[in-house]
């Protein structure tokens, strides 16, 4: 018998949003290290506001990927719990 207890938003959430942002630092630091072979070209069209790079930038670049992190929790999870609700019944 599996357990039906909904899934909660917010650990997901706030999971997602420090994996997005952990993510986002270590691209920053990588292309820092290594600027012949940097991906800030692929994210910054997702990124509204953040450029190459400075400290002002680098901040909402975190701000943004930890919102965004919160934006997927927040379809995904709610749909899950349906699904899974849906699935049991």
């Amino acid at each position: 018998m599996s357990d039906s207890r909904p899934i909660r938003i917010y650990p997901v959430a706030m999971a997602l949003g420090i994996l997005l942002s952990l993510s986002f630092a270590l691209c920053v630091i990588f292309g820092l290290l290594f600027p012949g072979v940097t991906m800030y070209q692929a994210w910054l069209p997702l990124l509204p506001g953040v450029t190459w790079i400075s400290w002002s930038s680098a901040a909402l670049g975190l701000v943004e990927t930890f919102a965004y992190g919160w934006y997927i929790a927040l379809i995904v999870v709610p749909a899950l719990n349906f699904f899974s609700r849906r699935a049991a019944a």
